[in-house]
């Protein structure tokens, strides 16, 4: 088992950016690929990034490559999503989640986070 906690949402203006941080207790988040997804009201959950196991991998949803940058400490078992020049669209609640597969479909992770919320303002 593995519960994840998610920490750093807020609210922040257009152009600017938060980290979140993704800390994990029971089981090493190195045994997982970790993933970030996100929930906007009225809206299906999405893919964000995912990073590998190994960390040597990574994948973005197009619109936040370039913006995001997902990573892992292995020491801190902590998975962190650096967001820089947010948009309104970005605004969700933004969860964390753990599976054993390096995928970007959210029903193959099988642990989540209770999420955390991100707001965007002109």
């Amino acid at each position: 088992q593995v519960q994840l906690v998610e920490f750093g949402g807020g609210s922040v203006q257009t152009g600017g950016s938060l980290r979140l941080s993704c800390a994990g207790s029971g089981r090493t988040l190195g045994s997982y690929a970790m993933g970030w997804f996100r929930q906007a009201p009225g809206k299906e959950r999405e893919f964000v990034a995912v990073i590998s196991s190994s960390g040597g991998y990574t994948l973005y949803r197009d619109s936040v490559k370039g913006r995001f940058t997902i990573s892992g400490d292995k020491a801190k078992n902590t998975v962190y999503l650096q967001m820089n020049s947010l948009k309104l669209k970005d605004t969700a609640v933004y969860y964390c989640a753990a599976g054993m597969y390096f995928v970007t479909d959210k029903g193959r992770f099988d642990y989540w986070g209770q999420g955390t919320q991100v707001t965007v303002s002109s």
